[in-house]
């Protein structure tokens, strides 16, 4: 099945988050074509070749892997993606942390990755697919969220969120208790994998575990590419900016977040009265205490 072609403004994102799962010689072509974004439109396929030492047939297959045709599409959508850049104030999210920098700036600076980070979700997540995890969600007998780490701090979070709409929720980030719990999932439960990289064997493995078993599965990461994804009936691609301010832990979680979050005010407004009753009781249950 073809790729869908990325509209202009995702293919930057979009490389990015496929970049670990590209091969060696379409790594050197997306180096490239992130560090010299301004200058594609001014190559022809047989420049580039040149310059990344791969054939025109590589680079052919490196832009049909992001849903173009060929060479020329993906140039001129490229160009329009940067000439809406260039219309953009310049953010101080390219710049790391110095020392001459002082608490409100190092504040400004974490706003502005985070703020790029959600802004990058919103390119790289495919909606439709968001709807259609949502709707699965709402009809299922039992939700549970998978993950490690950072990622296991995220599935707490949302388990909290989501039982309070009433649903029928729990969360694992032990990687035994995610095999025994995977084991005894069946058809009507879901299973919510949630990993960055794509690359965690332990919720990949829960998640294959819970497909074996007949539940439907659904895989939060970065890379649509990668292991879990491979292991999911849906996949929800967050974003996280590169570098050394970007690529820290909180903003991956609040990319993360903020795609459960999109989840959770779908399943509220597909029932609005009801979850707003049941959000009161609960309210209303913690602070009797």
């Amino acid at each position: 099945m073809s790729t869908p072609q990325i509209r202009a403004g995702n293919i930057l994102d979009t490389i990015g988050s496929l970049y670990n799962s590209l091969t060696p010689s379409s790594k050197r072509i997306a180096d490239y074509v992130m560090a010299n974004t301004e200058q594609i439109s001014n190559l022809s396929i047989a420049d580039l070749s040149q310059e990344v030492s791969a054939g025109d047939a590589t680079i052919i297959r490196f832009c049909r892997t992001l849903g173009f045709r060929g060479y020329q599409d993906f140039k001129l959508m490229l160009a329009v993606e940067v000439s809406n850049n260039k219309a953009v104030e310049p953010s101080i999210l390219d710049t790391d942390v110095t020392d001459d920098d002082n608490a409100e700036m190092i504040g400004k600076k974490l706003q502005s990755s985070i703020d790029h980070a959600l802004s990058e979700t919103l390119n790289l997540l495919n909606f439709a697919e968001l709807e259609a995890a949502t709707e699965l969600v709402k009809n299922s007998n039992a939700v549970y969220f998978f993950g490690i780490g950072s990622s296991g701090i995220t599935a707490e979070s949302a388990k909290y969120k989501f039982m309070r709409i009433g649903l029928n929720v729990d969360a694992y980030t032990n990687n035994h208790f995610m095999y025994i719990k995977a084991s005894l999932l069946k058809p009507g439960d879901i299973a919510i994998g949630i990993s960055h990289s794509g690359s965690s064997v332990e919720t990949t493995k829960a998640l294959k575990l819970a497909k074996e078993n007949g539940a439907t599965t659904i895989a939060l990461t970065h890379n649509p590419r990668s292991a879990i994804a491979k292991a999911a009936d849906k996949v929800l691609v967050n974003g996280n900016r590169q570098g050394q301010l970007q690529g820290d832990s909180i903003g991956t979680k609040i990319s993360q977040l903020f795609v459960l979050d999109l989840m959770y005010t779908l399943l509220v407004q597909r029932d609005m009265s009801g979850t707003y009753d049941i959000k009161l009781k609960t309210t209303e249950a913690i602070n009797q205490d």
